[in-house]
């Protein structure tokens, strides 16, 4: 039997969607509350499950622990309110359960599973891996209070005994709303971080996976020279860590040596160079291409992006990317082929309508150019007027008949 087990706290707009999506998959579920005001607890109980209460003590694995604690199934599925369970994961979970092989791994053999999850709404780096299914047993716990992993734990037994798997699954296994930008802030999740992680750190200084979470929620807030020293501490340790946790240092120092071109590249090169899924390093190829488009270097850019879209053909923007790429060292149709590519994936992508727009206009197809300039415009209008106004303004400068401009309704 396969036991979920939950942490919640006024979750009622999102746990009805986590829970359908184990609906006939697991064979009990556990929600640890800790101290909802709104309906999860009746939304969770609506559904079954089995609902306890927790003291909030600024500490994710301890709530985790809590809720390992109520399990009895064979094995531990970990979903947030914000996730839900792909339909072809959960066969293959199932299937585990039912102590049939995982892959050329024996089903007595899996120790752990490692999940690939869709950020949805991520901008460039829409996958993580995390480990989110695991055998119930009493040595495996959840440690860190915030970024709580099995992960410790799961090696420790692995170097106790060898036979033991964690088997990685490569397709997508989760979706994800939890990092969409508006929620974030909402929730104040970057306060909340950086305030657990500073406090973990003061006792822990080592801790390098630790160190390289913190750090990258130092770069996405604009303070790279707070992240570096993190960043340079961890990697000391690089020989002694896993793939994952090496790649992130490596591509996290990269962005934040970003006023340092020729530094941020060998970063990059060697995230690159880490065996981890090729999902995993879409953020490092599209940063890393436009390190070198803005250098000038236009054959690797487009190398770096062609790899970026081989290894999500799903990703507007790195089509988006590999269209820049081509018109900086004109190759127009090609640039086109891109866009129209990025287009098809995000109907919604301004700057791609706009670039397309710009393309179609250097190959005299005047039409086709002002219409999308039209879709570009109207799209930026709804989300960036400065910027609608300047491409309108823009557009007339070009020398298009003001006819042609009153038609296409861009004057």
């Amino acid at each position: 039997m396969i036991s979920l087990c939950m942490i919640v706290k006024d979750e009622a707009g999102s746990l009805a969607h986590t829970l359908a999506s184990v609906q006939g998959v697991v064979g009990e579920t556990i929600v640890v509350d800790t101290g909802s005001t709104d309906d999860t607890v009746a939304i969770a109980q609506a559904h079954g499950a089995k609902v306890y209460s927790f003291a909030w003590v600024n500490d994710f694995a301890a709530a985790r622990n809590e809720s390992l604690r109520h399990a009895t199934g064979d094995w531990v599925l970990v979903l947030d309110a914000d996730e839900v369970l792909l339909p072809a994961t959960a066969q293959v979970l199932q299937a585990l359960d039912r102590g049939q092989p995982l892959g050329n791994v024996a089903a007595a053999d899996v120790l752990a599973v490692n999940l690939l999850r869709l950020e949805l709404k991520a901008p460039q780096s829409p996958y993580t891996m995390t480990t989110r299914c695991f055998r119930r047993l009493p040595e495996i716990s959840f440690s860190r209070p915030y970024h709580e992993t099995v992960d410790d734990s799961v090696a420790i037994l692995q170097a106790q005994n060898p036979r033991w798997q964690v088997v990685t699954l490569a397709e997508v296994a989760l979706h994800h709303t939890g990092y969409d930008p508006l929620v974030v802030v909402q929730r104040g999740k970057f306060d909340r971080a950086r305030t657990m992680m500073e406090a973990y750190l003061v006792d822990h200084p080592d801790d390098a996976y630790l160190l390289n979470k913190l750090a990258a929620l130092y770069v996405e807030s604009d303070q790279a020279e707070a992240a570096l020293p993190l960043l340079d501490r961890a990697l000391t340790q690089a020989d002694t860590l896993d793939e994952l946790t090496r790649y992130e240092l490596h591509y996290h120092r990269a962005l934040a040596l970003a006023s340092q071109p020729s530094e941020a590249a060998s970063d990059y090169q060697a995230a690159l160079a880490q065996p981890v899924p090729p999902q995993l390093k879409l953020g490092a190829w599209i940063n890393y291409g436009s390190l070198k488009k803005a250098q000038g270097d236009f054959e690797a850019a487009v190398d770096l992006f062609q790899q970026a879209v081989e290894a999500d053909p799903t990703l507007a923007v790195a089509h988006y990317n590999l269209g820049t790429a081509h018109r900086a060292r004109g190759y127009l149709d090609e640039a086109i082929a891109a866009y129209c590519s990025a287009i098809d994936l995000d109907p919604h992508y301004a700057a791609a309508h706009q670039n397309l727009a710009v393309a179609l206009f250097k190959l005299g197809q005047l039409p086709e150019a002002l219409q999308s300039f039209r879709r570009s415009i109207a799209l930026y209008e709804a989300i960036d007027p400065a910027t609608a106004a300047s491409l309108r303004q823009g557009v007339t400068k070009l020398g298009i008949p003001p006819e042609l401009l009153a038609q296409a309704g861009l004057v």
